[in-house]
């Protein structure tokens, strides 16, 4: 009796095989590094060692005469804080109120841009920066002719009683506004405006609308709908807008020069004179020290109170 044999199983197909991952080579690996090395050579030489050569100074003692050397005199940043802490608390008073005007005023018009000015949005942004291509010296001095004695802005604030509101709280004087505190914050507010106005328009504009008709679905009046939804979308823009205007606020000294007097002096003008015309360079660097310190701990401080730590 004949067996009949099973046929052989047929073979296992076999797994297609991966292609093999080529290591990229070490020049490649180093092209990002090497994109990094103007940026981080202009850092290096533009700031971090005029940073060094700052820090060098302000321990030094000597006269421009027979020379500075670095002597590690670190009593130099106790006496410029106490000569100079009325200048210091002064810059921040007057940043403060610049920057909180340049919001007052910037937000309405950042508001208006991002969800009104449909097709003249264009046109609006490019009349924010217009005042970019003059020069900062000459945007200033237009205001000593707008804030002039016997000029139209101040007729006009002296028939309103607005003078003697201000100059009853040291702002101004009873006849005039130039060479006075308000004067300064003016200059300051209308500087650093732009600054403002450009951070809150990026971030309002990326705010969904579908977010406002949803709210006014929900019965939401419009103050509510701003107060619970445009506001906090756009604190980003607002965190934003208001340190690109204190930092470099705090350190102007152009409009306290050009539209202060001597009791309306910034710290900015006291490291002007002290580098420029008293020639004592190891107080200026300390002056300059002692601010970079002062902004930097204050706008910290200011980051995390508002719920952004993400910006530093």
């Amino acid at each position: 009796m004949s067996t009949t044999e099973a046929p052989p199983a047929p073979p296992e197909p076999v797994p297609p095989t991966a292609p093999a991952i080529r290591k990229p080579s070490a020049r490649r690996r180093l092209v990002p590094y090497w994109l990094l090395l103007p940026g981080i050579a202009w850092l290096l030489v533009f700031f971090a060692l005029p940073m060094v050569y700052q820090a060098s100074t302000s321990v030094q003692t000597g006269s421009l005469e027979k020379g500075y050397e670095v002597t590690w005199h670190l009593a130099t940043y106790w006496d410029a804080l106490s000569d100079y802490w009325p200048q210091f608390v002064r810059s921040l008073l007057y940043a403060g109120t610049a920057t909180l005007l340049c919001l007052l005023l910037g937000y309405p018009l950042a508001h208006f841009i991002a969800f009104k000015a449909g097709r003249w949005r264009n046109v609006v942004l490019v009349l924010v920066i217009a005042p970019f291509f003059t020069s900062f010296l000459i945007r200033t001095l237009a205001w000593k002719t707008i804030l002039a004695d016997g000029g139209t802005v101040v007729d006009v604030l002296g028939a309103l009683h607005v003078l003697d509101v201000t100059s009853w709280l040291g702002w101004t004087q009873s006849d005039r506004v130039l060479a006075t505190p308000l004067a300064v914050v003016c200059g300051l507010t209308y500087n650093f405006l732009p600054f403002m106005v450009l951070p809150l328009y990026t971030s309002l504009e990326r705010i969904d609308p579908r977010l406002h008709e949803a709210a006014s679905d929900l019965y939401a009046t419009p103050a509510t709908t701003f107060r619970k939804v445009t506001f906090p979308l756009s604190m980003p823009g607002v965190v934003s807008g208001t340190l690109l205007t204190f930092i470099p606020a705090s350190g102007d000294y152009v409009n306290a020069e050009l539209l202060g007097s001597t009791d309306t002096k910034m710290v900015g003008s006291v490291i002007q004179s002290q580098f420029l015309r008293v020639l004592d360079y190891p107080t200026a660097a300390a002056l300059s020290f002692i601010l970079m310190a002062v902004v930097l701990v204050t706008v910290t401080v200011y980051i995390r109170r508002s719920g952004t730590e993400d910006l530093l």
